[in-house]
């Protein structure tokens, strides 16, 4: 995997109903910090408060990989980065982090893809979206030259 160069991290607080009979957080919670994360992150980019009005991209897929488990006591952050924006989806690594040790806990890839809910398709990302992203990661490489 590239070495990826994260310019956003929220931290992340645990609740007592984030842990399971195992004594570790469980595994559908983290879902929720990647939630956190991805808006988080979205408002950031877009310098605006994410919401129903202005919500065009939606989640076409989602992989987790857990690598180790969270306990109660961690200091945990989600990390979030878009990797490659295309056509009319992007991809988005996220990673939940121990922030003292710096362990990688579990990562995350999400494509994202343009939706416009008045007619419920697809549609294409816009340039505001691939310019702020790019603006944001410090990258201009990010944007791919054929369709997604």
């Amino acid at each position: 995997m590239e070495d990826i160069k994260f310019n956003h991290t929220l931290p992340i607080q645990l609740r007592f109903n984030d842990v399971d009979a195992l004594g570790h957080v469980n595994n559908t919670v983290y879902f929720s910090f990647y939630d956190l994360g991805k808006t988080n992150y979205f408002e950031a980019v877009r310098h605006v408060k994410i919401d129903k009005h202005n919500v065009d991209v939606v989640i076409a897929s989602i992989k987790a990989d857990f690598l180790l488990p969270v306990f109660p006591k961690e200091n945990i952050a989600v990390q979030t980065a878009v990797t490659e924006i295309g056509n009319k989806s992007f991809k988005l690594f996220q990673q939940v982090v121990n922030t003292d040790t710096k362990e990688v806990k579990c990562i995350c890839t999400t494509v994202m893809v343009g939706f416009d809910f008045q007619t419920g398709m697809s549609k294409v990302i816009s340039d505001e979206w691939k310019h702020a992203i790019c603006e944001y990661e410090g990258r201009d490489d990010l944007i791919r030259s054929h369709h997604s």
